[in-house]
């Protein structure tokens, strides 16, 4: 506030932090060489001073650690080490790291394949907002994968994730959920609605 932004200033700062064991610091140099926001874009250093911090139990750092071995960028790839990864971030509450939970369940990649679990992880995440997850609910609902069949859930789901999201996610959930719409009974889509 009231300070011009320097990103190299910031550097200095936050590396004074770091060194002192603050993990938010940490995390936030993280950020800045895997972006080279006042310092060279780096993914290995990136990965280091994001290690710092999730060793920590800093979730934010969990779950960007658990990016960097998803997509092997300063790390090797490496699906159930993002997956371990994720775990810790997603049990301290971390909403995209809930979301990546659900999307490993239902592809099946770094865990075995599990509906019910991807339903779990989507939904904990979908009732704090997020589009997508509720669009992918909407998906599991109206497939019967990892929860019944229910067209009155789907429908509901695909509403939310249409009502919160822009562009190609809500393209998908409009659509779907107007298809749905077109099998329903008017009762099912008033208690839809």
């Amino acid at each position: 506030r009231g300070v011009p932004q320097d990103d190299k200033e910031a550097v200095r700062w936050y590396r004074l932090a770091a060194d002192q064991g603050y993990a938010d610091a940490q995390h936030n140099l993280g950020v800045m060489y895997g972006d080279g926001d006042g310092v060279p874009q780096e993914d290995q250093e990136a990965v280091r001073w994001y290690r710092l911090a999730a060793d920590q139990g800093y979730a934010r750092a969990q779950f960007n650690l658990g990016v960097r071995y998803l997509e092997g960028r300063g790390v090797p790839q490496d699906d159930k080490e993002a997956v371990r990864w994720y775990r810790l971030a997603a049990d301290q509450g971390d909403a995209d790291a809930q979301f990546n939970l659900g999307v490993r369940y239902d592809d099946g990649e770094g865990v075995p394949q599990d509906d019910k679990e991807a339903v779990r992880w989507y939904r904990l995440v979908a009732d704090q907002g997020h589009a997508i997850a509720q669009n992918n609910l909407g998906v599991m609902y109206e497939k019967g994968q990892g929860v019944p069949l229910d067209y009155i859930q789907a429908h509901m789901w695909y509403n939310l994730s249409a009502s919160k999201s822009s562009g190609e996610i809500k393209g998908f959930a409009v659509k779907a959920r107007d298809l749905l719409a077109k099998t329903m009974t008017p009762e099912d889509l008033s208690e839809a609605q």
